[in-house]
Order: structure tokens, then C-alpha cells, then sequence
């Protein structure tokens, strides 16, 4: 029997976005003064993701940063974020410009987001009978973990140290099933995303809601069909009012639609082995590229991670870009706080009760037993 292939879907936008203010303080910049450090934290990240999953394939997604469907439908969506800065706009498209000089498959969806390309990936994969791991530290991917898509939920420590998260680790982590995990965000609300969610109720009781009516929809035909009397008896009186108002429906309808993400973007993959974004990949297009921007340290582990090298590649030139190499995976030795968008002030404060989480689902979840050809093991896992 055929072991199932796995495809990789990266979310481009989020961990360049952590890269960007993890390795802030490093400065690192080509000769001719062209900054890399977000690109470099980014690289040495999908390094580590490719290596450690043992991917068939790969795909990257980003945002299409000319215009938003998201905003032009709701134009509060986002609204409170302000400009991005130079340095991250330029390294955003230096990385998405490496990437395609090395031959890997970048995705920049019209008018949507990376969001969209890695639920696309994983419904698409899911259709040709492959696995999806997809890498990010957006929890908005939660909701698309299932039997066929698992997510690599980048937090403290870089790619090592992070979470590969399934149907039980998330249930064990959060309380709920992947598939509530919408709904549960919608009442929730997401500030850094300016989304504001049912007033007065939070993630506990979110769960609790969700664990007793199996949907929201379902609490909600009890209110306006039983007057809300199981909502009362599960979630209190108080629960009743608040799902009763107008606003609120308003409000958590409008975030599910603002949530759901697209999952018919074009990939162009191929699934037919060898097809369009399979790995290995041609090892001169990558170490051009990499030399290109003088990220001639991680030649030698993109060619055995992305090329199958039997041996380390010679750099194209000799290491010039700055005193400060060679780096050694330093994005993934600099933590960075773990939230929707690092360096925020919403961002520190979940970093403490998201680590936990992830702790707690760790020391609780059974290690899976994955079959012999699977690459994950239970000491990789977490």
C-alpha cells in the first residue's frame, strides 16, 4: 500500500511577519544595504518545517497586498492596524521573490490572503488523497485541522519547539472539535483583527456553549423557539440576553463570514508524482537564489532538506553579507511572543495563556501511532 504524501502549506505573511520582529534587533542587511533578516528568519523556519515533516511537496501562500475582498466587504476588518513598516513590505516581497527563483510554488491569491491559500491547499490536497501539514502562527488555521490537515503551530522556540496540532490535540488544548473552532472564534472575536465578538462572552463560555449545543445555531434556535431555557440551564440566564440581541447575531454572523476562509484559490499543484511544487527541487535554483541575497549559510541545509544533496553545496560566492554571520537558525532560537500579531499589545498578552495551552495539550494528548513510513514520531510531535 502507498503511503500517503504530505503536502506543506506555509502561511508566508505570518512567519515573516515573526521573523520580522524576532530578529529586529540583528539588522542584517545584503552589502549593498538591502535588509534580509526577516528573510533569513523566514528560510531557516521552512527549512526546519520541510525537514522535520518530510514533505512531498510545498506550497507557499500571501496576502495580496493591493486590495482586500475582506475589507472592501467589511471595512472595519483590520482597520485599527497601522501602516506596515518599509523594511517588512520589502522583505515580504524579497521573500516571495526568492522563493520563486528557487523553485518553489508561491501563491498570491487575488483580492484574499495566505489564510486562503492554506485552506485551499488542504481541501484540494485532501481531494487527491494526500496528508496537509500547514505552518503557521495564526489560530484562525485551528478550524481546518482534520483527519487529512494538521497544523504546525509556530510559537516560542522556533519550528523544534512548536506544536504539530491534530483533531485530539486541539480538542485537548482548547475544548472543542476542529470543526467548532469557527464559531468559537466568531463569539470570541479577534482584536487584533478589529473584530469584535458577542460582548460578555469568552473563550470558557464559548466552550461551554459549544461542547452543550454542538453549534451555535443550535443555541440559538433554543432561545428563539424554548425561550432559551436549556442555553439557561448550560451556560446561565445571563447567556440567554446576550445571544438575544440583534447586535450580537450581528456581530458573530459577520465574523464567520469575515473568518471563512476560500479553499478554491488556483494552486496550480500537481499531484501526480513528479507535478508542479513536488520536492526535491533543482539544487542550482536554490543556491542561486539563496546567493543571491547573500544567504550563503543555509545553502548547504536547503540543498539536503530541499534537493536531496548527497553532500553540502559550495557557496556560489564567499559569506560577505555582514560581521554578524554565520547565523545558525537563529529564528528559531529567539523567541518571539506567540499571538495574532507579534509585537502587539493583544500579542503579549496571550503569550503566557497560549504556551500554557499548548503545555497542557502536550502532558494530556496520547501520542499518536503513526505507521511505519509516517515521518512524524511521538518525540516529534511536541
Amino acid at each position: 500500500m502507498t503511503a500517503t504524501r504530505t503536502l506543506l502549506a506555509v502561511d508566508g505573511n505570518s512567519l515573516v511577519h515573526r521573523s520580522f520582529h524576532a530578529l529586529l534587533g540583528t539588522q542584517l542587511t545584503t552589502r549593498d544595504g538591502r535588509p534580509t533578516w526577516a528573510v533569513k528568519g523566514f528560510v531557516s523556519q521552512l527549512l526546519g518545517a520541510v525537514d522535520r515533516i518530510g514533505a512531498h511537496a510545498l506550497v507557499v501562500g500571501f496576502d495580496d497586498h493591493t486590495h482586500s475582498a475582506r475589507k472592501a466587504a467589511h471595512p472595519h476588518y483590520k482597520a485599527t492596524r497601522g501602516p506596515k513598516a518599509p523594511e517588512l513590505v520589502q522583505q515580504l516581497q524579497m521573500t516571495a521573490d526568492l522563493l520563486r527563483d528557487a523553485g518553489i510554488t508561491v501563491v498570491v491569491p487575488d483580492g484574499l490572503e495566505a489564510d486562503d491559500v492554506v485552506a485551499s491547499a488542504a481541501a484540494q490536497a485532501r481531494a487527491a488523497g494526500w496528508s496537509t501539514v500547514v505552518v503557521t502562527s495564526d489560530r484562525d488555521s485551528f478550524g481546518l485541522i482534520d483527519t487529512s490537515t494538521s497544523v504546525l503551530r509556530v510559537i516560542n522556540g522556533g519550528i523544534d519547539a512548536s506544536p504539530v496540532l491534530t483533531p485530539e490535540r486541539l480538542t485537548t488544548m482548547i475544548g472543542i472539535e476542529p470543526g467548532q473552532y469557527r464559531q468559537y472564534a466568531a463569539m470570541r472575536g479577534d482584536a487584533s483583527d478589529n473584530l469584535t465578538g458577542v460582548r460578555g462572552i469568552g473563550e470558557k463560555t464559548a466552550t461551554k456553549l459549544l461542547n452543550a449545543f454542538g453549534s451555535v445555531e443550535a443555541a440559538l434556535a433554543d432561545i428563539d423557539t424554548n425561550g432559551g431555557a436549556r442555553v439557561a440551564s448550560e451556560v446561565g440566564k445571563a447567556v440567554v440576553a446576550k445571544l438575544s440581541s440583534a447586535e450580537a447575531r450581528e456581530a458573530f454572523w459577520q465574523n464567520v463570514e469575515i473568518m471563512t476562509m476560500s479553499t478554491d484559490v488556483a494552486l496550480g499543484l500537481g499531484w501526480d508524482e513528479p507535478g508542479a511544487g513536488s520536492l526535491p527541487l533543482d539544487q542550482g535554483r536554490v543556491t542561486s537564489a539563496l546567493a543571491a541575497l547573500e544567504l550563503t549559510s543555509l545553502i548547504g541545509y536547503a540543498g539536503r532538506v530541499l534537493c536531496d544533496a548527497a553532500e553540502p553545496a559550495e557557496p556560489a560566492e564567499p559569506a560577505a553579507s555582514s560581521a554578524r554571520e554565520p547565523w545558525a537558525a537563529v529564528a528559531d532560537a529567539v523567541d518571539v511572543p506567540d499571538g495574532p500579531e507579534p509585537g502587539s499589545r493583544e500579542d503579549e498578552e496571550r503569550a503566557p495563556h497560549d504556551s500554557a495551552l499548548a503545555a497542557a495539550a502536550v502532558a494530556a494528548a496520547p501520542a499518536p501511532q503513526p505507521a511505519p513510513a509516517d515521518p512524524w514520531t511521538a518525540d516529534t510531535l511536541f
